[in-house]
């Protein structure tokens, strides 16, 4: 809007609010209509990871057996304290919510940092995880290092040698009284069907978790600037949203697969 037609406007008393896109009368139509939006967002990904709970529900009714095999190779240590960093990432992420609302500059700085801070620690935790699985060759059946192939003959020197130091493959797991190397072809399949799931589901949670750091760097940098205060904070609020769908995630998905037996 020109100079002129911004004093127009101001002279008829119709002054656009501060921090309000030009196409919002006011700061409240804006966040209503800007929190509609977050929610349906969020609504859509509760349905996209909803096809992969069904497909959860539906393998682990038909095959309890694997599951309570396989998720004994899970680390249920390393799994809960992720589940306590993201629980404390997302009070963090509220936190900073009000502190944005007070007009708390620096507060809101060092809030959206621990949560920032939170995540990375909880993807440093799963990447220990992966780093395990595939040395153990713990991977879905088509993967080429995967001790659980149901096809021997396409087994190479690779696996071979992946067999030969694999825990996996040559001790019980847990309090089970047979190996991996013990199991059936059909055995192993299945087990194999087990960690794709188990991949599809927590990868996919990781790249939301990546996602989310780049929009608290994002939320941060113009926390930094000044952009935050009383009067506009819906952008903090809605990353929160955000945060908090990832968190519920991992709450479903850590008794789901680490909480099994």
């Amino acid at each position: 809007m020109s100079s002129s037609a911004t004093a127009i406007a101001t002279d008829a008393g119709h002054s656009h609010p501060e921090h309000v896109a030009h196409h919002f009368d006011t700061a409240k139509q804006q966040f209503d209509t800007g929190k509609l939006g977050i929610w349906s967002f969020l609504f859509q990904e509760v349905l996209f990871f909803s096809g992969l709970f069904v497909a959860y529900a539906v393998y682990r009714q038909n095959h309890p057996e694997v599951f309570q095999f396989a998720s004994q190779f899970l680390n249920t240590n390393l799994g809960a304290i992720n589940t306590v960093v993201l629980l404390f990432s997302s009070f963090t992420a509220a936190w900073a919510v009000r502190a944005a609302q007070l007009g708390q500059k620096k507060t809101l700085i060092t809030l959206l940092s621990v949560t920032i801070l939170c995540a990375f620690g909880f993807m440093g935790i799963k990447y220990i995880e992966y780093s395990h699985k595939f040395h153990e060759g713990l991977l879905w059946g088509g993967a080429e290092h995967s001790i659980m192939k149901a096809d021997n003959s396409s087994t190479t020197m690779i696996l071979e040698s992946v067999k030969n130091h694999s825990e996996a493959w040559n001790h019980p797991a847990g309090t089970n009284t047979f190996a991996v190397k013990d199991l059936s072809i059909e055995q192993r399949r299945k087990t194999g069907i087990f960690f794709g799931v188990y991949f599809c589901l927590t990868g996919l949670h990781g790249i939301h978790v990546i996602a989310g750091i780049f929009l608290m760097f994002w939320l941060l940098a113009r926390a930094v600037r000044g952009d935050f205060g009383p009067q506009n904070f819906n952008a903090i609020d809605f990353g929160a949203l955000y945060w908090h769908l990832v968190d519920l995630i991992w709450i479903f998905l850590f008794p789901l697969l680490y909480l099994i037996s």
